[in-house]
């Protein structure tokens, strides 16, 4: 830390925990809190209820052992008394309590045994010529062994000292109405005791309101920075040919919608630029996303380059799998799988076959990108549910598409395939080279999240459901019916429908355990509680082969009831499954929610969804329920999610390469964040030292906002 050499260090070592490894840090450590100890109550006016600052002397001071060991003093002023009480004391407190003393104590005063009480109040002792504090008190954020007073002296030094030049111009500030730097951090670090403290707590107050626009602004600045960065790397042009995808779609039993073309022709277009392509492919649930990765993998294949597709588990991973081989193997396009549960000797096959370049698609799981496996001439990574994946895993399967020096230029192996033989030609120099990138997501993106998390990337909204989807009904049924669930069942499977019966999630350290226990005994119990019916059972412990026979045969009606972990969040398509029963619905997330009822409604049939909930029910799971119930666009739905939770879950693994907001809120602040979109765009082109300076104040020495 640039700081003076008076700090010693093991204080520098704890202002490090806080982020703080510079002086300038210190002046954007704002506090959480403030404490007014700009003026006295009396002790005879002071009410439960009330927080206050009080000031007497201490007649009484005894360490009690009943009803447990706690130091009780009282503080007098004038003939009114108010006991102070502490639970955890040291020796310290009690010298600076002793009788005599004359103290100031803040706290929150209730009615205890002993009359009207403190406990735990912070108290200070004071001479009779002890001045108030001119300002509010602030509280910051801070860790074991570093003291608000500590805090606070580093900080107003920093105030005092360091320069507070606005990194803006006057006319900007002017025309967004916005605060100067330097007046909020000063006001926001000393507040005025005739300040409201409600708008310092709110945080709408002017101050706040230009401190969380900065912040938004190099939030903007870099991600905008990072893409244009990106435009500078090199990537391999790939033309679209047609010749594959028009014998793809003449195939196909259904037509594309209007939304699928759409984001077809914007994929279609990056993957022609000689810059990598990074875009995100948003859709809601049964929305066919598959379909557009598909055509996105036939134009690279038609160019002579390889695909990678690869999703987060197994199950889902297996379900792309022979999709995409039932519609490209006819194509003369045979797909290669690797997992990480295959045996060693298929692994060796599989990964031979991806670094000779026989062949051209390659479709797994994190297995895709491990050391073992070289890619030949990769020119599109396809990442389908990309925010269950860490930057550093993109990153390593990105960096497969730099091929080695020594094999630069060198002509293409043949292939056993003749149809494979027309597809390819020679292979350019893809030392410098990054593959393009197409990521996935079926859980849909609130528009704040994608406008500031998301801004670096580029993004495409399938935002059209597929012609003849019923729309999914929902119900809410207590634990206390089941039995009639289990009737509703047995109904819609002698019908001629088929249903799933979903197991929980239990967040607990040998969760999989957990759960698979679960789904064992509920499908113990439907079976025997219907036997008539033909009940199969998958979850993420079953060999592959066995998982893969099962969900084969409830794809092919063989099974009326199928019995699952949440291995079927995704992926399954099973047009006949027309009632979906969610066991312990309270214990599952909204998104989660959303994905597994939308493993329904996929036929002409009228679905239905039952949430199957224990009592009682916690105020978040309630509302979480409410939402479910009420909302079938998955963007409404995210929405909803990300004011109940916050931005940080619905980012996954995103998060490991993102820094999050520290002070503005993506529900409170949209005005903000739009304004700060704008304005980054202005200042990048008409202003980039403007742009320069604003992201070195909120960016130099941290980790960026965005790694890859």
């Amino acid at each position: 830390m640039n700081a003076p050499a008076k700090i010693a260090p093991a204080t520098l070592a704890k202002l490090a925990k806080l982020g703080i490894h510079h002086r300038a840090d210190l002046l954007l450590h704002l506090p959480l809190r403030y404490e007014d100890e700009t003026h006295l109550t009396p002790i005879a006016d002071a009410q439960p209820g009330m927080t206050v600052q009080v000031q007497g002397v201490v007649t009484h001071s005894e360490v009690m052992f009943r009803p447990r060991r706690s130091l009780v003093c009282r503080l007098l002023e004038g003939h009114a008394e108010l006991t102070l009480r502490f639970l955890n004391f040291y020796p310290s407190q009690q010298k600076q309590l002793a009788v005599g003393k004359q103290i100031r104590a803040i706290g929150e005063v209730r009615m205890g045994y002993f009359g009207l009480e403190m406990v735990h109040p912070k108290c200070r002792a004071i001479d009779d010529d002890t001045p108030l504090p001119q300002s509010l008190s602030p509280v910051y954020p801070t860790t074991t062994g570093l003291s608000q007073a500590v805090l606070r002296k580093l900080i107003h030094n920093a105030l005092e000292t360091l320069p507070l030049t606005d990194t803006l111009p006057t006319p900007l500030l002017k025309k967004l109405q916005l605060a100067d730097f330097g007046d909020s951090l000063r006001l926001l670090h000393t507040p005025p005791p005739d300040i409201s403290t409600a708008t310092l707590q709110a945080r709408s107050h002017a101050a706040w309101r230009r401190i969380k626009f900065d912040e938004l602004l190099a939030q903007q600045l870099s991600m905008r920075v990072h893409h244009r960065e990106r435009s500078k790397h090199l990537a391999p042009a790939l033309p679209a040919h047609r010749k594959l995808t028009a014998a793809l779609l003449q195939k196909l039993p259904f037509e594309l919608t209007g939304a699928q073309q759409k984001v077809w022709r914007e994929i279609a277009h990056d993957l022609g630029q000689t810059h990598p392509m990074q875009r995100l492919l948003l859709g809601d649930v049964g929305s066919g996303k598959t379909i557009v990765a598909a055509l996105a993998a036939l134009q690279a294949i038609e160019n002579g380059y390889q695909v990678a597709f690869m999703a987060p588990t197994e199950i889902l991973a297996e379900q792309h799998y022979l999709k995409l081989n039932e519609w490209l193997v006819p194509l003369g396009i045979e797909p290669v799988w690797l997992s990480g549960s295959l045996k060693k000797k298929e692994k060796t096959a599989a990964a031979a076959r991806i670094a000779s370049g026989d062949t051209l698609l390659a479709i797994g799981t994190h297995a895709l990108f491990q050391a073992a496996v070289e890619f030949n001439r990769l020119g599109l990574v396809i990442v389908d549910e990309q925010h269950k994946f860490g930057v550093q895993q993109r990153l390593a399967l990105r960096n497969k598409g730099k091929a080695p020096a020594h094999d630069a230029g060198r002509v293409l192996t043949r292939h056993a395939s003749a149809k494979q033989d027309e597809i390819v030609g020679l292979k350019p120099d893809l030392q410098n080279h990054e593959p393009h990138q197409l990521m996935m997501s079926a859980t849909p993106i609130p528009r704040t999240l994608a406008m500031s998390y998301y801004a670096d990337l580029d993004v495409s909204v399938i935002d059209e459901l597929p012609p003849g989807r019923t729309p999914v009904v929902t119900k809410l049924v207590s634990d206390a019916r089941r039995e009639e669930v289990f009737e509703r069942v047995r109904a819609a499977c002698l019908a001629g429908r088929q249903a799933y019966w979903v197991c929980p999630l239990i967040e607990e350290s040998d969760a999989l355990e957990v759960e698979l226990q679960n789904a064992i005994e509920t499908h113990q119990q439907l079976t025997a509680a219907l036997p008539e019916l033909k009940v199969g059972l998958a979850h993420g412990r079953l060999p592959p082969a066995e998982k893969a026979a099962v969900m084969a045969a409830f794809k092919a009606g063989e099974l009326q009831l199928l019995v699952a972990t949440t291995v079927i969040e995704v992926g399954v398509d099973v047009p006949n499954a027309s009632l979906m029963v969610i066991d312990h619905a309270e214990r599952m997330g909204l998104a989660q929610l959303h994905q597994l009822r939308g493993r329904v409604g996929r036929g002409a049939a009228e679905s239905l969804c039952v949430l199957l909930f224990m009592q009682p029910l916690s105020e978040l799971a309630r509302e979480r329920l409410k939402v479910i119930y009420e909302n079938t666009d998955g963007f409404v739905i995210a929405q909803q999610d990300l004011q109940l939770r916050g931005p940080g879950e619905l980012l996954g693994a995103r998060q490991s390469g993102v820094a999050m907001l520290r002070f503005a809120d993506l529900n409170e602040d949209e005005d903000l964040l739009e304004q700060a979109r704008l304005t980054a765009d202005e200042l990048l082109r008409d202003a980039p030292d403007v742009a320069r300076a604003h992201l070195h104040r909120w960016m130099a020495n941290k980790h960026d906002f965005l790694q890859v």
